[in-house]
This record gives C-alpha cells, structure tokens and sequence, in this order.
C-alpha cells in the first residue's frame, strides 16, 4: 500500500508559479532523491509534503495514520532542552503508544478481554515494536552516536551547541520517531565520513519511504532508488539509481540539443526565404512561409543550456620538487592536543586528500601549512618558488562589508573591467557583481572565493570543504577544473566523490599522527575496509582461544 501519492501539485511564490502538475507516488522502502537546480522548489515541495507549506492545486493522499518526519536547516525553536530530551521528543507518540498500552494492560487485567481492547492492544505492541519495542529509546540515543554525538553530551543543553551540531541533532530527532515517511532537506551537512556511512546504512535498513534533497554525489548513489527530476517548475520521475538517471538524462539533453538546432536552422532557413523574396515573384511563397514561421512551436532551451561557472586554473608555475615537509609536528589548538610526531609531504603536482573525523584536526593542519597557525614543536619546510592559496571552509575572509566587486577587486588588485570579466565567469554578471557581501546566499560567498582562488595564480592549492553551499553542477565543475590543476593540490572534504576524483593519494588521521596512503578514496575506503574486516577476525579468534 502507498504510503504517500500525490497528484498535479501547484505551487507559486510571490504570484509566480513555481511549481506544476507534481506527481509522485511512493511506497515503503522508496527512497526518491529530488533533483533541481537552486531554486527548482526541492526544499519547498519537502515543506508541501510534511504539511507545513500549503498546496495552491492538486491533491496529496497519505496512509491512514501515517507519521511524516521533515528534517530540514532549520534551527530548533526550543533551546532549553538537553540534547536527549530534544531528540526523545521527536517521539512523542511512541510515548503515548507506552502510556496506551499500560491501560489496555490494567483493563485486561481488570478482567476486559473483550475483541476491541484485545485489537487494540495488539495494534498499540505492533506500533511499539516496529519502533524497536521498550528499547526504542537506546535507538534513538545510539542515531545521536551515528551522527558523532558523545555519551557525554547528552544531556548538555541545546544552548551549548554550535549551529552544525543542532543540525545533526535534528536529523537524529527525526530517525528517532520511527515516520513512516522521513523527509530529509540536505542531511549530509555537517557529517563527517563516519557519520555519512552511518546515515547511508541506516536509510537503506529503514522500513520507511524517504525523500531526500543532497548535493552529495555518492551519498545520492548509495542512498536512491528513484530520482524526481524538478526542471521549470514540472517533475519527471525515473525509477533507478542516481548514476542511471544521470545519463538518462544526458541522452536526453543531447536529443533535445539536436532538435534545436535542427529547428533553429529550419527557422533560419525559412527567414532567409521570406526576407528575399516577400517583395518579388515569389512573395505568395514568401507569405506562406511567413505563416509556417508564426506556426512552429518554438524549443526552449534545457538545463544544458543554462550558464554554468567558467572555472579553470591558468597553468600553475613550476615549484620546487618537495612542496611541503613536515617533521615530528606537534599541533595543538588551545589545549587540546591534536596531533604529535606527525610527518606529512607533499610533492610537485600531487594531489593529496586529508581525510578523519570532525574535530581530529584537519582545518588546523591546512592553516598550519599555509602558515596561517605555528607549529607546537617540529619543522615545516616550503620548497623552492612555492605560491600557496588558502580556500577556508567558511570563507570569513570575505567580510560583509562592500559589494561583490569591491571583495573580488581586494584579494585580486584586478581593475574594475577585468574583475567584473572574471565575476562574469562565476555567475556574478550585470548588477549582480554590484550586490553587497552581506546579501550573499551561502553557494554565492562560496563562488565568489571561487573566482578569488582562480585569479591568485597559486601553483598550491589548499583548500578546506570548497563544495560547501555548492550545487552539483557547480561541484563538477570544481571537480572538472582540479583534475586539469597541474600544480599541487591539499584537499580536506567530505564530498566522496570528489576525492575519489581528483585525490592521488589519502593521508588519514589516525590516534594523533598522520598515516600516509596510496590512492583516492576508493582504494582508501577498500584499505580501511580490509583492516577493520582482519581486525574483527582476530577479535573472534582471540574470543575463541579464551573459551
């Protein structure tokens, strides 16, 4: 039985449509990721199907009883709660099944066996079983542990939490009520690797359908069984994977590509003939044509033909064969410790990818190589003729203050003309580069560090979560300009597919040092997998050789 259908959805903002005609229908264990360009309405149709946002057409049919969980960026209203009390709240109505069965329990033993309290309470155990039975609680708590929640703050207040962290903590206040609809508006920020693995698990065992919104290439792949395909405010459903639907859609932009043109050159043949001969012998022709003219509906352009970032780096210069070299570092951020006697290179043209959890210190290592932080204890070397540019993950060296222009016109010392050229590049054409810093949209400020970067002329480049904000066009974009980088290349990120593209090799942290590997992510992933898989068979023999 479906879970959720809906039919002709209608949707406008400000007057204009924004969406029409959407129609979707899904089961349990769907997993349906929507795709769209910013702004397509993903986050709006999510908002349309929780109930929060109301329909302007159409008709939406949910499951008798079903719950419906929305998970978006959001910050939670209520701040006073401990970290447990918010999520556990999430399943208020597991509460009341515990509390409906404790009376139907003390009816029965009051003597009422009648079929109604019977059904009833056969009803009430199924909810709470499905939901894991009186140990729903331990699961709610170990998703907080998935998503890199300690033990130690559970019952820490809201307050205390950073921006990220709250939005981790909705998320698992959303898996905690066991929905039979989960709708997810970009669960993966703020995750790291483990928690993103976590997360892909844990949807794929859900007995629920799932609508989700991510920019998260291989989490879209691991995660989707159908993709819903949002362009000029009309959907279009594919049943498969996310790579599938992918070059199904390719195919599909070529054949429209090649009926425009094949149309354009029809239209322009047709001109042609009407603009020589409409005052000649052949003007009753002339006029027919005219006529053919008027009548041909017209293509619009597809998705293809939108403007896309212009983002490629200059050659790099030649630097010296050895980058950087690190010996015996120790780092340390305020107290904390976070690496000690760790030794990291980096050669001409490598392309390196740091990889570990959230906290283990990589955002501190990069600026410690880019010198924007000292070393505890030990060497860092630069080699000969090295230029290095730093990405941050939050881009706060942009400011607020000023236009577009003026930042872009700061870091680079371009003239007017030649920054407003390179801003074009970036999307930033017209009066947009005339915006103000403050206005700017997270994927904006990050493009226009983009364009910064691309201008330094850097032969280094280090770069700290550079798809953060970023839509997936714009990240294979990015991906497609650094695998052409001929320079050097420290990338700290938890886009997968991006490492597994552009990284040649993959330094992990790992108990305070740094562990050197050879390959992207991929072969990192297959090296990590076999030791935890050889790890767990020596655990199970030392198991047996105590029995």
């Amino acid at each position: 039985m479906a879970v959720l259908i809906a039919s002709d959805l209608a949707k406008d903002v400000a007057g204009a449509p924004l969406l029409r005609g959407v129609a979707l229908k899904l089961e349990r264990r769907d997993r349906l990721t929507v795709a769209g360009r910013n702004g397509a309405g993903k986050t709006t149709l999510l908002r349309m199907l929780a109930g929060e946002t109301s329909l302007d057409g159409g008709e939406l049919m949910l499951q008798k009883g079903a719950r419906v969980a929305l998970h978006d960026q959001r910050p939670p209203r209520e701040r006073g709660l401990s970290l447990r009390d918010y999520v556990l709240d999430g399943a208020a109505d597991l509460v009341a099944v515990e509390a409906r069965l404790a009376e139907l329990e003390q009816a029965m033993a009051d003597g009422a066996h009648d079929e109604d309290t019977l059904s009833d309470y056969a009803r009430e155990q199924a909810r709470l079983e499905h939901a894991g039975g009186y140990r729903w609680r331990d699961r709610a708590t170990a998703a907080l542990r998935g998503l890199g929640f300690d033990d130690s703050e559970l019952d820490r207040s809201l307050q205390s939490f950073s921006g990220g962290e709250l939005t981790r903590a909705s998320l698992a206040r959303a898996l905690a009520g066991d929905p039979d609809l989960l709708l997810l508006d970009e669960p993966t920020n703020h995750l790291d690797i483990d928690s993103l693995e976590w997360l892909e698990k844990t949807l794929a065992a859900l007995d629920a359908a799932i609508v989700l919104v991510a920019h998260d290439r291989w989490f879209l792949e691991a995660v989707g069984t159908a993709v819903l395909e949002l362009e000029g405010g009309r959907s279009r459903y594919f049943k498969g994977s996310w790579h599938a639907w992918r070059k199904e859609r390719a195919a599909r932009e070529l054949a429209a590509g090649r009926a425009l043109e094949r149309q354009q050159r029809e239209i322009e043949r047709l001109e042609r003939f009407v603009e020589r001969f409409r005052a000649g012998t052949r003007a009753r022709q002339a006029q027919a044509r005219h006529k053919r003219l008027d009548g041909i509906e017209r293509l619009a352009p597809g998705v293809a033909a939108e403007a896309a970032m212009g983002l490629r780096f200059a050659p790099a210069q030649r630097s010296g064969r050895v980058v950087f070299e690190l010996e015996e570092a120790r780092i340390e951020l305020g107290s904390k410790l976070l690496l000690d006697g760790a030794s990291l290179w980096l050669e001409r043209g490598e392309h390196v990818s740091l990889v570990g959890p959230n906290g283990a210190g990589k955002t501190t290592l990069i600026e410690t190589l880019a010198g924007e932080r000292q070393l505890a204890r030990g060497k860092l070397r630069r080699g000969h003729n090295v230029n290095v540019a730093l990405l941050s993950q939050h881009g706060d060296e942009l400011g607020t203050d000023g236009t577009v222009l003026e930042a872009a016109q700061r870091a680079t010392r371009l003239t007017p003309n030649k920054a407003r050229a390179l801003l074009g590049r970036f999307l930033f054409s017209g009066e947009q580069a005339d915006k103000p810093l403050e206005g700017l949209s997270g994927g904006e400020r990050r493009r226009l560090l983009l364009a910064i970067l691309v201008a330094s002329g850097a032969n280094v480049l280090v770069l700290d979560e550079p798809t953060n904000h970023l839509d997936l066009e714009s990240r294979e974009a990015l991906e497609e300009a650094l695998l052409a980088f001929d320079g050097s290349l420290v990338l700290v990120s938890h886009d997968r597919a991006l490492l597994a593209a552009v990284g040649t090799r993959t330094v992990a942290f790992e108990q305070g040092t740094l562990r050197s590997y050879a390959g992207g992510w991929a072969e990192y992933a297959r090296t990590r997998a076999a030791a935890v898989s050889k790890g767990a068979e020596r655990a199970l023999v030392e198991l047996d050789d105590r029995a």
